[in-house]
This record gives structure tokens, sequence and C-alpha cells, in this order.
């Protein structure tokens, strides 16, 4: 059901859109947060794509998940999502599969309302597997320039191609294509370069790859085995070293026992010396 609401906008459940800049100057605080909780957050409208199935999901996903880990530990205060309703002034909504924004609270969001965020988003990635390739590749490219966004990449999964657009500093809201370098597309906006391996899409920082979830717990799981094993190796050798330390330990106890009876011999010896030496002098000043 359209509704009007103040400054003369209008909101069309099957067309919802953010208000446009004057409508949204004239707007109290009030008014403005009532309309940003009016906005869908996964509106069921006929122009947004399809599902696309498992492998598109486990794309996006896995990349979103990559770069959130990555830029959690990372000192950059970077917004990261995907599949999220993004509204611009009085623009049809769209939903990019992996979004960033820079200098921005990195919290839970339903919606990224432009105006009420106070800023766009600053890259878009969409991921094709099955969809139409013309709005990836030519209506996406042409919009999002309009609108803004700094960067524009699209991995072509069924294809396996990589392409990337930036906005181009000497014409407003025009892309100009990224060239790859040695296979990798650089995205300024991430300070981190995209590229494809194998049937995935592939973030390096410099020459380091950014591992995804599976691969982190693989590598946590083989260091923790490795730590396992390591502390098996010190107790074992501990355990023989012990060993070795009895043994010693009641080697010399032996001999210091032995050592003590033959000088408890010697002594014994001594003292008959001493006393046959004495009774012989006796003998001697007797005799004389």
């Amino acid at each position: 059901m359209v509704q009007r609401l103040p400054a003369g906008y209008v909101f069309d459940p099957a067309d919802p859109r953010a208000p446009s800049d004057e409508q949204w100057d004239a707007m109290t605080p009030e008014e403005r947060r009532r309309v940003v909780d009016m906005l869908p957050e996964q509106p069921e409208v006929d122009f947004l794509p399809p599902p696309e199935g498992d492998p598109h999901w486990k794309a996006s996903a896995g990349a979103r998940q990559t770069l959130g880990s990555f830029f959690r530990r990372d000192d950059r205060k970077i917004y990261i999502s995907g599949n999220l309703s993004i509204y611009y002034p009085n623009e049809r909504l769209f939903s990019p599969d992996v979004i960033a924004v820079l200098d921005v609270e990195p919290h839970d969001r339903q919606r990224w309302v432009v105006r009420d965020e106070g800023k766009g988003i600053d890259l878009a990635i969409e991921i094709l597997v099955s969809g139409k390739r013309a709005k990836d590749l030519k209506t996406n490219v042409e919009r999002y320039a309009r609108l803004g966004i700094q960067e524009y990449f699209v991995f072509d999964r069924g294809r396996l191609t990589l392409r990337g657009y930036r906005l181009d500093p000497t014409r407003p809201r025009i892309y100009q294509p990224i060239v790859p370098q040695g296979g990798r597309f650089a995205s300024a906006v991430l300070g981190l370069d995209l590229t494809i391996e194998g049937s995935a899409l592939r973030f390096y920082q410099t020459t380091a790859p950014l591992l995804d979830a599976d691969e982190r717990i693989e590598r946590l799981a083989a260091a923790f085995n490795d730590a396992i094993k390591r502390v098996a190796d010190a107790e074992e050798r501990a355990a023989e070293l012990e060993r070795k330390l009895e043994e010693q330990t009641a080697e010399l106890e032996r001999k210091l026992e032995e050592q003590t009876a033959t000088s408890t011999d010697l002594q014994h010896q001594v003292r008959e010396l001493q006393a046959e030496l004495a009774r012989l002098k006796g003998e001697g000043s007797g005799g004389g």
C-alpha cells in the first residue's frame, strides 16, 4: 500500500526508495528515523535478481567472511557486508554480493541508507554464476559509476573471469577498467589484490593470500596437532632424562657406598697398625 509521508515523500512497497536529498533535508530527525525504519530489510520486489544456488552463495559468503576476518585484525576501520539492501536517495534499491565502506563503524546493520549513514558505499563486488550478465557487466557498470561507488569488481564464476572498474579521476561518474598486473587486480579501497585461483576468488596482501574460513580452520588444526606432538615429544624426552638421572643417581650411590666401605676398612686397618706400633714400642721400652 502506497503511503504519503512528510515532505512529500511517498513509500511504495513494490519499489521502496529512500527520500530524495531535498525531501530528507526537509524532514525532522524523528521523521527521518520513521522513514528509515520503514525501508524493508529484505524487500519482496520483482526487480531484484533471483537466488543463484549454492555456488553463488558459497562464493559471496566466502568473500565476505575472508574480508571481514582480515579487517577485524587490521588497524583500518572498514565495514564489510553483502546482500544488504542499499538505499541511495530516490534510487531503486540494490543489493551487491559484497560491499565495503571505509571509515565507518563496522557494527551490524539491517540496511544501508546513504543519507542516514552519511556516505555511500566505496566498493561493490558481484558474483555471477547463472544470472544475467548484462546486469552485472553493463547496467551495474553504468549505475555504480553514476552513484559514485569508487570501485566495482565482477567475478564471473561460470566463465572464471574477473573484471575490475575504478572511477576515472579525470571524468566524474565514469568508470575506467582496472588493468591487471600479473593476473591480479589492485583494489585501492581494500588495499588488496583480487585474482582467481582454481574456481575461487582470492584476495592477496602483497604476496600473502588471505585465508578463507576452511583454510584457517585447517591451519589452526594443523598447528594444534603439531603443538600436541611437540608436547608429547617433550614429555617423552623428559621421561627419558628422568630415567637416566635415576640410573646415574643409583650408580653414584653405589659407588659412594663402596667408597664408604673402603674408607671404613682403611680406618680399621690404620687403627690396628697404630695399636700394633704402640705395642711394639711398649715392648721395646720394657726390654731396654
